[in-house]
């Protein structure tokens, strides 16, 4: 419908974590909801908890999203693990850069979560040039997280951000 197609592998487990990169613009968000409900998916996001004003907060918490309070050291990596077991189906979208600003030092929490909850980690890429949203590979951690972030990142090396110059991988 807005000239986006989808690629790869959408058979994918009902528990994972989905990584999506790059996340250059506010505008990755809708590109991604819009093809995700195309799919006849839902998942669900974190997003910052600035965002979760009157009337934002309605509109992001029925379309998946989950505040978060980036000045508080809580435990968010156990909180989503309990949320995959206490669920039949959970699909948590996680922008590993954390920011729309460039970040080669992407956070783990992505992973950490997927290692916590014992599932696999959808590698997943939002390419402006080709208009794709492409659904790459299932990926299980291994529990060696430098290698395993390192192995993700190649993924992305030839993805398109919708500002290029916001995304670097190393």
């Amino acid at each position: 419908m807005i000239g986006w197609r989808i690629a790869g592998n959408t058979d994918y487990p009902a528990k994972c974590v989905i990584c999506v990169a790059p996340h250059t613009s506010n505008f990755d968000l809708f590109v991604g909801l819009l093809v995700y409900t195309a799919m006849g998916r839902r998942s669900y996001f974190f997003i910052k908890k600035d965002w979760f004003f009157f009337p934002m907060n309605l509109i992001f918490r029925w379309l998946g999203g989950i505040p978060v309070d980036r000045s508080k050291k809580t435990s968010l990596t156990e909180q989503v693990a309990e949320e995959f077991k206490k669920r039949d189906k959970f699909q948590i979208a996680i922008t590993p850069e954390a920011t729309r600003k460039p970040n080669a030092e992407w956070k783990r929490g992505f992973y950490f979560i997927a290692v916590a909850a014992e599932v696999p980690i959808v590698i997943a890429s939002i390419d402006y040039k080709r208009k794709v949203v492409d659904f790459m590979d299932t990926f299980y951690p291994t529990g060696d997280a430098d290698k395993d972030i390192e192995t993700i990142k190649s993924y992305y090396t030839d993805v398109t951000a919708k500002h290029p110059e916001r995304f670097t991988l190393y």
